[in-house]
C-alpha cells in the first residue's frame, strides 16, 4: 500500500470524527467522571487516608463544579481515546471482518493499555489495574458513539448537540446515584469495611525504617533512636514554609505512644539529640504484615507526606 493509498484510507475513515461521534464521545465520557470520581472517593476514604483532611468537603466542592469542568474533561478523554479508536475501528473493518463497534471496543482498549503503560513509566502506577481501569473508561462512550449515531440517521430519533448532552446529564445522575447506593450498601452490610491501623507493640517497631527520599530511621530497644536524613518538624512550625519540616541526622530518642482523647492513632514519638527540628510524632499506619510511619508536614489538605517502611 503506497502513500496515496494510506491518504484515500485516511480521508474515507475521517467520517469517525464526525460532529455526532465528538459530541458524544464527549458527553459520555463526561458523564461517567462523577460516578468514577465516587468510587476513588470510596476507596481512599475506607483506606488510610494518612492524617489529610477535607475528602468529603472536597467531593462536594468538584461535584459544584463539575458543569464547568467536565466538558473540558470529557473532550480530552474523547480526543486520547474514543475518537482515535473509532478512527482505528473505521480502518479496520475495510479489511478484517467484524462489526465495527466491537473493534471500536477493541481499539478503545488498546489504547486504554498503551496510556497505562505510559502512566507506569512516569508515575510507577501499577500496569494491570491501571491498564484495566483505562480500559472500562473507554466501554461507555464507545457504545454511547454507536447509539448516537445509530439514532442521527433519522431525523425523529436525532438528539443533537444540545439533546446529547442532556442525555449524558441525566446519565450521569444515574451512574452516580447507582454508585452512591451501591457503596453505602456495600458499608452497611461490611462488604466494605473502614481501615484500622495495625496495633504495634515497643518490639515490633524496633528496626530499620526508611521511605524512597533517603529517610533511615533506626529504633533500637530501651527508646535509642538514630537519624539518617530523617525529616522532622521545623522550629518555627509554619505551614506556609517550603519545605514545613527540617532535615535531621543523629542520635535520638523514640517513645511508643499509644492513642487517647487528643491522639486518635498508635505512633513513635521521635527526639532528636542533636536540637534539630520539634519532636515528632510519627504514626502507625499500612499494615500488620507491612506497617509503616508517616508524618503529614505542613498543611492537612496539600502538605508534604512522608511515609517510612521497614526493611
Amino acid at each position: 500500500m503506497g502513500w496515496g493509498d494510506i491518504r484515500r484510507e485516511l480521508g474515507r475513515a475521517r467520517s469517525a470524527w464526525d460532529s455526532v461521534a465528538v459530541h458524544a464521545a464527549a458527553a459520555v465520557g463526561a458523564a461517567q467522571l462523577p460516578a468514577v470520581g465516587l468510587i476513588s472517593y470510596v476507596e481512599v476514604t475506607t483506606g488510610d487516608d494518612y492524617g489529610a483532611g477535607g475528602g468529603a468537603f472536597g467531593l462536594a466542592c468538584l461535584l459544584l463544579l463539575a458543569p464547568l469542568y467536565l466538558p473540558f474533561l470529557g473532550l480530552l478523554h474523547a480526543c486520547v481515546q474514543t475518537l482515535p479508536a473509532a478512527l482505528l475501528a473505521r480502518l479496520t473493518v475495510r479489511h478484517v471482518r467484524g462489526p465495527e463497534w466491537a473493534w471500536h471496543l477493541a481499539w478503545a482498549a488498546v489504547l486504554g493499555a498503551v496510556w497505562a503503560a505510559a502512566a507506569a513509566l512516569l508515575w510507577g502506577w501499577p500496569l494491570g489495574l491501571t491498564a484495566a481501569v483505562f480500559a472500562s473508561l473507554g466501554v461507555l462512550p464507545v457504545l454511547g458513539v454507536a447509539y448516537f449515531r445509530r439514532s442521527s440517521r433519522t431525523k425523529e430519533r436525532a438528539w443533537g448537540c444540545t439533546g446529547t448532552w442532556i442525555v449524558s446529564a441525566g446519565v450521569s445522575f444515574v451512574l452516580f446515584m447507582v454508585v452512591f447506593g451501591g457503596a453505602v450498601l456495600a458499608t452497611e452490610t461490611g462488604l466494605v469495611e473502614e481501615y484500622e491501623p495495625p496495633r504495634l507493640s515497643a518490639g515490633e517497631l524496633t528496626g530499620v525504617w526508611r521511605d524512597e527520599d533517603g529517610a533511615v530511621l533506626r529504633l533500637h530497644p530501651g527508646g535509642r533512636a538514630e537519624l539518617t536524613a530523617v525529616p522532622a518538624v521545623s522550629e518555627h512550625d509554619d505551614w506556609l514554609s517550603d519545605p514545613a519540616y527540617e532535615v535531621c541526622e543523629g542520635d535520638g530518642s523514640w517513645e511508643l505512644v499509644r492513642k487517647d482523647e487528643v491522639l486518635d492513632r498508635d505512633g513513635v514519638g521521635l527526639k532528636t539529640g542533636s536540637g534539630c527540628g520539634q519532636p515528632t510524632f510519627w504514626t502507625i499506619g499500612g499494615t500488620e504484615d507491612d506497617p509503616e510511619l508517616f508524618v503529614l508536614f505542613g498543611d492537612p489538605d496539600a502538605g508534604d507526606l512522608r511515609i517510612l517502611t521497614r526493611d
